[in-house]
């Protein structure tokens, strides 16, 4: 998978769980090098579940 196909699911996913997760803003679900803990440390923060029932649900989506 190149860089831009990765980009574009992941453009996807977050359109996906944005939609599930009104409050989030495009802030919240920015993935960048180094920046990981970050982005899952807000979103554990706004959607109130542990990072295992975060993975659960997107993977369900």
């Amino acid at each position: 998978m190149n860089e831009t196909t990765a980009s574009g699911l992941w453009d996807q996913l977050k359109g996906k769980i944005k939609q599930a997760y009104a409050d989030l803003t495009d802030d919240d679900l920015t993935y960048a090098d180094g920046k990981e803990d970050e982005m899952w440390g807000k979103l554990k923060e706004k959607t109130g579940k542990t990072q295992d029932e975060i993975r659960k649900q997107v993977a369900d989506m």
